[in-house]
């Protein structure tokens, strides 16, 4: 067993320990009602989406009655969401196309799902996953921070990291994992001010010098990096 594979399985016993039974963090009861919800997340928060989304269901809990609102109604329900005006126009032409195109039921395909509006790659994938059983690895800001300190990928955006989190743990505990990580992020490994050398994972897990380099600040997220990011498909 290689050294990075021996780190994984101590990472997946940890994290076993801490969060063994990982429950999706955002509210729904069907594939639509999650597929609304982990659009409605991109650049929101999953507290902010729950908070947003029970009217929203209670007026269209599937394409069909989505498809009866219009996309002023839409906004109105949404608002309080990033980007609402835009989601809002997504998520009316999404409930048009599984309707027009899919008998009114989300696909159970990962290329059907990226082809609709405002749906990307982690979308489809969380959808295909916790939807559909489909073992599968979607990336977000927390999983890509700890992949890095964790010494588990380089790679720069959500599709490499993801093709080296799948290289090195075992397709059966994906879904997961992606859970666990993203529970293990919140809980015990934020972006700032986090001192790596009392972290369960990152103390032995991260190098020496990513260790130094975080302690005194010459490593920082992307988001304090960067613009503020436009709204694309998540």
């Amino acid at each position: 067993m290689s050294a990075l594979s021996d780190k994984a399985r101590r990472i997946e016993a940890i994290l076993d320990e801490l969060h063994p039974a990982p429950p999706i963090p955002l509210d729904h009861v069907d594939p639509f009602t999650l597929l609304v919800a982990v659009a409605l997340s991109a650049q929101t928060t999953d507290k902010k989406v729950n908070q947003v989304t029970p009217a929203l269901f209670a007026r269209a809990p599937s394409p069909q009655a989505m498809r009866e609102l219009s996309v002023e109604e839409i906004h109105a329900l949404i608002r309080q969401v990033n980007f609402a005006g835009t989601k809002a126009k997504a998520l009316r032409r999404t409930a048009e196309i599984l309707c027009d195109e899919h008998g009114g039921e989300v696909p159970a395909s990962f290329e059907a799902l990226v082809a609709l509006p405002g749906v990307g790659n982690k979308t489809a994938s969380v959808v295909m996953g916790q939807a559909f059983g489909e073992e599968t690895f979607p990336v977000d800001t927390h999983i890509l921070r700890l992949a890095h300190r964790w010494g588990l990928s380089k790679g720069r955006t959500p599709d490499e990291v993801s093709a080296d989190l799948k290289r090195v743990f075992a397709h059966s505990s994906w879904n997961k994992l992606h859970l666990q990580i993203i529970y293990f992020g919140r809980s015990h490994c934020p972006a700032l001010r986090h001192d790596l050398t009392k972290c369960p994972i990152c103390s032995w897990a991260a190098s020496k010098a990513r260790i130094a380099a975080e302690s005194r600040g010459l490593t920082k997220p992307k988001s304090a990096r960067k613009r503020p990011p436009r709204a694309t498909p998540s």
